[in-house]
């Protein structure tokens, strides 16, 4: 006797016709054709059934067009497909913010992140792809939006729109294993030198006079804002931030471990690291008026936190506009060139690299690596005058009258022409004494 035949899913059913057994997306099917069970028509279905699910296989199999009279609900692969529900980008983009929203409550995420993410969802692509389905959205059609918004504008919002709608795609194409995520497509612009913010870093004459001014038109508590911040270079949501627990008189330092963005506190800096700025006396004594102008304010009950710098009225900076428009109005008041104030952060760095300072313990305290800072600031550590290195260790060490008394006269003093701008390498390395003088008892008593 010869070898039988596999005949495996096909089999007699009655005298005149043959069933087929298979599954379409889990689902069982007994479909039948009208022909007698005889053993060629037997082969020749069987051979049939392999087919379809070859077909089945690679998703072009038709049930409707094969077996058009059968009595049950035909299992086509786009019926099969329409039984599930289909989601819009807005639907998508819902879900991804919620995730967001449970990222940023459980700290993994920062809420600036999660709110730059819906500014870019909602005001740029839902408009334009919101009501449409996800899966229907081809690469073409996010660079013609991508495109359209960035259009004439710098390569960093073109690469932060871009990173915003690639990280919403890449989280709903998780439901969709095994397909094409157009968003991928998207890529961001390198950015250069050129395209970076220009480093344009104050000299000390320019210093003493913003700081002067500041004092003499807004008071001590914005002027005292201004002056810590120009000997700290500490960034400003991290000033917002300084709380009472982070200052240490003793030894002269301050802890920077939190910021506060767009009003809310994060409780990690810009970097995701923590770090520890040993204070020059010139910040040091800012720090001890503006902690003894904090104790007059509590005891007038105006102050109910724990922050060390604060508004007129006593609240807590929660906002950049108060203090962006008082730096407007003390640069429109002087001869000085008009810079943002991030500046203030540069000039500090720079000052320290002019006079020497050690470079890896800069990058430590200023939070950023010794490659960045040098690539960064190297135009700035180039030729200066012995006068000049002096004007700036002795501005580190003491603060002139003019901004003690909040001199409303302001003059600039003077200065070599080439002061910060062409600064040649100090050798010196004692820039200001190590040693810090210790705190006095009320201010030890604030802690």
């Amino acid at each position: 006797m010869g070898k039988r035949t596999d005949l495996s899913g096909v089999r007699a059913k009655g005298p005149d016709k043959i069933q087929l057994d298979f599954r379409v997306d889990g689902v069982r099917y007994r479909p039948t054709i009208d022909r007698p069970p005889s053993e060629g028509n037997l082969r020749r279905a069987h051979k049939q059934l392999l087919e379809i699910k070859k077909r089945i296989k690679y998703g072009t199999f038709d049930f409707a067009e094969e077996f058009p009279d059968y009595r049950l609900e035909t299992p086509t692969r786009a019926n099969s497909e329409e039984t599930k529900k289909k989601e819009t980008c807005s639907e998508v983009f819902d879900r991804f913010l919620a995730h967001c929203e449970m990222r940023v409550a459980m700290d993994d995420m920062a809420f600036s992140t999660l709110d730059g993410y819906r500014d870019i969802l909602d005001g740029i692509f839902r408009p334009k792809i919101g009501d449409k389905l996800f899966e229907q959205i081809v690469y073409s059609k996010l660079a013609e939006v991508v495109a359209a918004h960035t259009k004439g504008r710098k390569k960093k919002t073109y690469n932060n729109v871009t990173s915003a709608i690639r990280t919403a795609f890449k989280f709903g194409y998780k439901d969709l294993p095994g397909k094409f995520n157009p968003a991928l497509a998207l890529t961001s612009f390198r950015l250069t030198a050129k395209d970076r913010p220009r480093i344009d870093p104050f000299t000390i004459s320019e210093a003493e006079a913003i700081i002067a001014a500041s004092h003499s038109m807004h008071g001590e508590w914005y002027g005292n804002y201004e002056e810590f911040s120009f000997f700290t270079g500490v960034r400003q949501s991290e000033q917002f931030a300084l709380e009472l627990s982070d200052c240490n008189l003793l030894k002269g330092s301050i802890s920077i471990t939190k910021a506060v963005v767009l009003s809310r506190k994060k409780n990690r800096t810009k970097t995701n690291e923590d770090r520890v700025i040993e204070l020059c006396p010139r910040a040091l004594e800012v720090l001890r008026r503006q902690l003894a102008l904090r104790e007059r304010m509590k005891a007038a009950g105006k102050i109910r936190h724990r922050c060390v710098f604060f508004t007129e009225t006593g609240e807590p900076f929660q906002t950049v506009y108060l203090p962006y428009n008082r730096w407007r109005e003390v640069m429109e008041s002087l001869p000085i060139p008009y810079r943002k104030p991030y500046n203030r952060r540069h000039s500090y760095i720079s000052w320290r690299l002019m006079i020497g300072h050690n470079r890896l313990l800069v990058a430590e305290e200023d939070g950023h690596s010794v490659t960045t800072m040098e690539k960064r600031y190297a135009a700035w550590i180039q030729g200066t005058s012995t006068d000049d290195l002096e004007m700036i260790r002795e501005a580190m060490a003491n603060s002139p009258r003019n901004a003690e008394a909040g001199t409303k006269n302001v003059e600039i003093p003077p200065q070599s022409p080439e002061a910060g701008t062409r600064l040649r390498n100090s050798r010196h390395r004692n820039a200001y004494p190590r040693s810090i003088p210790c705190a006095s008892a009320h201010a030890k008593q604030l802690f």
